[in-house]
């Protein structure tokens, strides 16, 4: 099975999802040849997005790892069972970081990283308070000969210092006191889950992200290898 390639046939199952209460988790793209990559978010709250709440009102929808203006947008105006998660490299990246001064593969990912307008657009709603809008970090290790080649994988690994990265974010936006709602409630009170009763601490404390790490007989490049970065989870 290849999979999904009508959301008409999902009818029955959305249906069910709706009347349990049972969140639909979307990746917002059009994968079709003809739409320009940077452009699949935008065409994808057109062309299904919006149908889809048309005809499920009632259905929990998480627009997972947005991308764009667009997306904010659409998210912000959109009903209260409407809501987006935003990862770490968008928020501290923009399509300079892929492209300029020669291909990175290391900053290939999907969706991929855009224009600085939309970056921007993803900082102000992250850092907003909007319980609309929380952590998702969509962290993908693929090993360095995966994505040094000529069809690189598309993905990023943050999962070796996630939370790190989004205090970097959020202390550059001036909002540090807005990442805690961010990461640790909108999430689970739109789920409906209790909020978790543990807590972490986060150091300002300078260190170097590593070069590489090690990956099944091979490594793998983490997001901002070789920089610094200001905090540090405190273990």
């Amino acid at each position: 099975d290849s999979g999904v390639t009508d959301l008409g046939k999902t009818s029955v199952a959305l249906e069910a999802m709706q009347a349990c209460g049972i969140p639909l988790l979307v990746h917002g793209e059009v994968t079709d040849p003809d739409v320009d990559i940077f452009d699949r978010e935008a065409v994808f709250i057109d062309r299904h997005l919006i149908p889809l709440i048309k005809d499920f009102p009632d259905l929990n929808i998480v627009f997972e790892h947005l991308t764009t203006v667009d997306g904010v947008q659409f998210v912000e105006s959109a009903g209260h069972s409407i809501a987006a998660t935003i990862t770490a490299h968008h928020l501290l990246y923009n399509r300079n970081a892929l492209l300029a001064g020669g291909i990175k593969p290391h900053y290939y990912c999907l969706p991929i990283l855009k224009r600085e307008s939309h970056q921007a657009a993803l900082i102000t709603a992250a850092t907003s308070g909007n319980p609309k809008f929380f952590l998702g970090t969509d962290s993908a290790p693929h090993a360095v000969n995966a994505k040094e080649s000529s069809c690189g994988c598309a993905g990023i690994y943050t999962a070796h210092a996630a939370i790190e990265f989004y205090a970097q974010a959020f202390e550059a936006a001036n909002s540090l006191e807005k990442l805690e709602a961010f990461a640790s409630h909108f999430g689970s009170d739109f789920y409906g889950l209790p909020r978790n009763s543990g807590h972490i601490t986060l150091s300002k404390e300078k260190w170097t992200i590593p070069d590489d790490y090690p990956l099944a007989g091979s490594t793998l490049v983490p997001l901002s290898a070789g920089q610094a970065l200001d905090w540090r989870l405190a273990l």
